[in-house]
């Protein structure tokens, strides 16, 4: 017992001081792809190495509409390397929830040279995840929000409907000395009954759609559903199937989309906080 008390007084205080200050973010880490629209010369390469065709590009009569899916990203980084002038950037940014599913997609139109190239940037359409995210926005603010929405912690669920368990890492790592996310009034809890949200993860595989249904509908209203990861979002890397009917909106009501592969802790923290403001809003408009 003195050894393990030695040691944490040697070790000190190790969590992280994220949301107050920035988060520590390793230099490999892989964020959102941001695209340079203007300077992007042929958006080809990049669609074909996509894994989940997160990018895709359909000429017709001379112009190129290129779609870029956030929701369907995993952050591999392909599209950067296959993207010579520099025109993909993989960045560190993580704060990229968004209450629709369409705020994760962005479109942009391009008139073409005779090689297929791109010759001019017609229309560009950016979603939220195109916008410089607000650096500060969880921590402190999610236990005053869930204070002022529920006059107590939130509860949590998390639903693992088919997923690689990459998410349920970092799911799990809210819950360690580095992020405590109890010093914040969130817990997890076994049962939905006891549960004002749900985490979702994974492509929802057909042998826990009905367990998903049920678990929503045992989670007492009101009540909020986060998608988390590619795959909550869109099926990610498993797409639509035989065995997985894709993101978790196909199956329940969906509040929040974390995209990511998997979302870093910070990220889980700033969806969570998103959908705290939708209860919000919700217990005001039933008011």
């Amino acid at each position: 017992m003195f050894k393990i008390l030695n040691e944490t007084f040697r070790t000190g205080i190790v969590t992280t001081g994220y949301p107050a200050a920035a988060a520590d973010i390793a230099a490999g880490f892989r964020g959102l792809p941001r695209i340079d629209f203007p300077a992007w010369r042929d958006a080809r390469p990049a669609a074909e190495v996509c894994p989940t065709d997160a990018i895709s590009a359909v000429d017709l009569g001379g112009v190129r509409d290129v779609t870029v899916d956030y929701g369907l990203c995993v952050f591999c980084g392909l599209c950067a390397e296959a993207t010579p002038e520099g025109a993909i950037q993989i960045t560190p940014e993580f704060e990229l929830a968004v209450e629709h599913r369409q705020e994760l997609i962005l479109s942009a139109h391009y008139g073409l040279n005779e090689d297929g190239s791109h010759r001019d940037l017609i229309s560009v359409r950016p979603g939220a995840a195109a916008v410089e995210p607000a650096a500060e926005r969880a921590g402190r603010k999610l236990k005053e929000q869930i204070s002022a929405t529920l006059g107590r912690s939130l509860a949590i669920r998390e639903v693992d409907a088919g997923s690689c368990n990459g998410c349920e890492l970092e799911i799990h790592a809210l819950n360690n000395p580095i992020y405590d996310i109890e010093r914040f009034g969130v817990h997890f809890v076994a049962s939905p009954r006891h549960a004002d949200m749900l985490l979702v993860t994974g492509p929802v595989t057909r042998n826990m759609e009905v367990a998903l249904k049920k678990t929503y509908l045992a989670t007492p209203e009101p009540r909020l559903v986060v998608a988390v990861g590619a795959c909550g979002i869109s099926g990610g890397i498993f797409g639509r199937n035989y065995a997985s009917l894709g993101g978790a909106d196909q199956v329940v009501p969906v509040d929040v989309y974390i995209p990511g592969c998997p979302p870093r802790p910070q990220a889980l923290l700033q969806g969570i906080l998103m959908a705290i403001g939708r209860m919000k809003q919700a217990l005001h408009l039933s008011t």
